[in-house]
């Protein structure tokens, strides 16, 4: 008579909800990671790359960025399925699979952006920033993971919306770090790397992390983790429209958000472009906070996931197709608010929708990283799509036109997914 012996808490669907403290340290990991994100991208880098070639911004900023998002898109499935694997022990003591990899790429990913504050070349700036991509992506793949991992389906949407806040929140935070407390660029990148390890590390020292018995380590093999990275759309359809739906979403962001500094300065003509973006940055914000959280409990307590993210979709459309017709600054707060307010419900319901299509327990964080992909790789496309629309093909108006076309089919294609309501 066979028996099935109980699965490992690393491995069993969670069914304890978190608690509030657990809630608080899980978001300010996230705070840290994405401020180190987004900070250099949308102030940071922009900066240093037109002191340095200022004839030729578009086309180099592009080419960072691009280089940075496909090193992204390398390790974050990577290293989701290594932590997969992670089965450590040093000395007496066994550590959890997740932690060890939160907590040497957020040390690595901060020595890295205070390298970075000190490049005066682009191939210096773009080097720097693809190993500092490399290192946050580790930690965003390992702390992805410790939603599906620890947190129950019903309370996914709630959590999710927490964890949506900071992808903004930590634009503001940085944003304000390196605009109004520590100027300058090499100041600046020092006080993101600090923040990153004040706000990350407690998560990975004083959280659990369960950990993996070795009699259930996948084995690995190069060979086999390659073709793991390769999740069949015939076998799992709702992974495949999920990572399809999410991919689109991301490049329509991309393309709406890779220029703004650039528009403002040159679609808007604002007389402080530096100081638009910040408050355009705050006003997004602040629509996001109010919906995130708000949308992800409504999805929890309805079980519906797919009617919140087609509406985000239409509300971050419209807001889009503003920007194309009516280039000017009130209409740019106006298109804040909508843009926040739809992408705060977006990412907190969608979040949780994933979880609930991910093919295997065993691979939760490799799976969540072929997911990332869908994040990262539309930053490589928008450069290649952005910069030749905005010199060559219409300029902004049709660069916004397309992010609203790109952002609908993303929302809408949702629709596709069987089963998740």
């Amino acid at each position: 008579m066979r028996v099935d012996l109980p699965l490992p808490a690393a491995l069993a669907e969670p069914a304890v909800p978190v608690r509030r403290g657990w809630i608080v340290l899980f978001f300010s990991a996230n705070l840290g990671v994405w401020m180190a994100f987004f900070t250099p991208i949308q102030v940071l880098l922009p900066t240093q790359v037109e002191l340095i070639d200022p004839a030729d911004k578009e086309a180099m900023f592009g080419l960072v960025t691009g280089l940075g998002a496909l090193a992204a898109v390398v390790a974050n499935p990577l290293v989701g399925a290594l932590s997969d694997r992670t089965c450590l022990r040093i000395g007496d003591r066994e550590y959890g699979r997740r932690h060890v990899w939160t907590l040497c790429s957020a040390v690595l990913g901060a020595v890295s952006l205070a390298i970075l504050g000190q490049q005066r070349t682009i191939a210096g700036v773009a080097v720097c920033w693809v190993v500092a991509q490399i290192c946050f992506n580790a930690a965003l793949a390992t702390l992805t993971a410790a939603i599906p991992d620890r947190v129950p389906v019903e309370q996914r949407g709630r959590v999710s919306g927490w964890v949506g806040i900071p992808q903004s929140l930590g634009l503001v935070v940085g944003a304000v770090l390196v605009t109004a407390v520590f100027t300058g660029n090499t100041a600046g990148y020092l006080a993101v790397a600090a923040a990153v390890l004040v706000l990350a590390l407690p998560f990975a020292l004083v959280t659990p992390d369960d950990v993996l018995p070795r009699t259930h380590q996948p084995p690995l093999r190069p060979r086999a983790l390659l073709r793991s990275m390769w999740i069949s759309p015939r076998e799992h359809p709702d992974f495949a429209w999920a990572w399809g739906t999410r991919f689109l979403v991301q490049v329509g962001n991309a393309l709406g958000t890779l220029y703004l500094l650039y528009f403002l300065t040159d679609g808007v003509k604002y007389a402080d472009p530096e100081g638009g973006l910040l408050v355009l940055i705050l006003i997004y914000t602040a629509g996001m906070m109010a919906t995130a959280v708000t949308a992800g409990r409504l999805s929890d307590r309805s079980g519906r996931r797919k009617i919140f993210v087609i509406w985000s979709g239409v509300i971050m459309a419209v807001a889009a197709l503003l920007l194309a017709v009516w280039p000017s600054w009130p209409m740019a707060m106006v298109a804040a608010v909508l843009l926040g307010a739809g992408y705060g419900v977006y990412l907190a319901v969608d979040a949780a929708l994933i979880t609930q299509v991910l093919p295997q327990a065993t691979d939760r964080a490799k799976d969540l990283g072929v997911i990332n992909i869908a994040n990262s790789a539309p930053q490589v496309l928008g450069p290649a799509l952005s910069a030749p629309i905005v010199v060559h093909l219409g300029g902004y108006p049709t660069l916004y036109a397309l992010t609203a076309v790109v952002t609908l089919l993303g929302s809408v294609f949702v629709v596709r997914i069987r089963s998740v309501r």
